[in-house]
């Protein structure tokens, strides 16, 4: 199992408080309430994003766009790092599996080959079950098949008494 470890350095598995070759950073991202001049409002939780009200004489914009706010960082990484994101990778990716499944599923059969094997790999990295979607009438009735068969044994199974 040592040698299958992952994360090695200079052939040694990585440890927790062991000292790391390279740069070694993160970033935290603090938002103030209000931006610098106290005119614009920068509350994640804000509900009205983009509406202005008066106040003091003063037209204040209201609110903080959390979509925008992501994808903005994400492309700024990208192009940084000069980083190829895959679409299951991606913000609008995530997003779009957990509001609507077959958007995402459909989206995945609609990118390119290659594109689209890395995102199944992925998939499958992250513990993410992938359906099996038959492509023919032949694999449709071989999947009804084996479903059948599941479950004419639970059945058969669940039947008899058993010791």
């Amino acid at each position: 199992m040592e040698q299958q470890a992952p994360h090695k350095q200079e052939g040694q598995r990585i440890v927790p408080g062991m000292l790391k070759t390279g740069r070694q950073s993160h970033v935290h991202i603090i938002v103030s309430r209000k931006d610098a001049s106290n005119r614009f409002s920068l509350s994640p939780g804000s509900k009205n994003k983009g509406s202005e009200v008066e106040i003091d004489g003063k037209l204040v914009k209201r609110g903080f766009d959390r979509d925008q706010f992501f994808q903005l960082a994400e492309q700024r990484f990208d192009a940084m790092a000069n980083y190829q994101r895959n679409y299951v990778e991606s913000y609008s990716g995530r997003k779009t599996a957990l509001l609507n499944p077959k958007l995402f599923y459909a989206t995945l059969l609609g990118l390119p080959t290659s594109e689209r094997a890395l995102a199944m790999k992925l998939l499958n990295r992250a513990g993410m079950r992938i359906p099996a979607i038959p492509t023919s009438k032949v694999q449709l009735a071989t999947q009804v098949l084996q479903q059948l068969k599941r479950g004419l044994g639970m059945a058969m199974k669940s039947g008899s008494i058993e010791y």
